[in-house]
């Protein structure tokens, strides 16, 4: 499932030569809710760290259509950090990998966990973090063997594949989980 790392979640090592520190989708006001993505949701922006590093969190609690939501408070994230609108092709199949694995999370969360509690969002200038609690028991796994050919089950070897890395996190002492994938950011 989860890879071992040299690095802590989220770093991805040395930067590249040329690659730059600084945010790029400028920082956000604290507390501000994402337009058109639902009226009583709780949407929180955090402004940018000095290392550019953006945090994004939605809260599910009550609402219906869960999968676009998260998907429309994704995208607008995206348009916020200057991933789209897409200048590049490559940059456009990035950003349509994260809306892909944000649809998979939390359509795993609701079909396998009682549905999701919760989306994170964490985006530097190396990585995306997608971070999605619920409160099921489950482990999440890629279907083995996977038959491209069959419905359904195709969700977690997705995730897999596209993502740099994936796992599942627990708190001791409390119920639920938070599964998590990063994806790599355009070049």
């Amino acid at each position: 499932m989860s890879t071992t790392r040299p690095y802590p979640p989220g770093d991805r090592g040395p930067e590249p030569s040329g690659a730059s520190g600084t945010s790029e989708g400028g920082a956000a006001s604290a507390g501000a809710s994402e337009g058109g993505a639902a009226g009583s949701s709780a949407a929180a922006v955090s402004p940018a760290s000095p290392a550019g590093r953006q945090v994004r969190r939605l809260s599910f609690d009550g609402e219906s259509g869960v999968v676009p939501l998260a998907r429309d408070f994704t995208r607008q994230a995206l348009y916020d950090w200057g991933w789209l609108p897409a200048a590049t092709a490559d940059q456009r199949a990035a950003a349509e990998d994260v809306l892909l694995v944000v649809s998979e999370l939390v359509t795993n969360a609701c079909l396998h966990a009682e549905g999701p509690d919760e989306l994170g969002i964490t985006c530097d200038n190396k990585v995306i973090r997608l971070e999605v609690s619920d409160k099921g028991t489950g482990q999440p796994s890629p279907r083995t063997p996977h038959r491209a050919g069959r419905p359904g089950g195709h969700g977690m070897f997705i995730v897999q594949r596209l993502c740099l890395d994936w796992g599942v996190v627990r708190t001791p002492g409390a119920s639920g989980k938070t599964v998590w994938a990063e994806l790599g950011a355009p070049a």
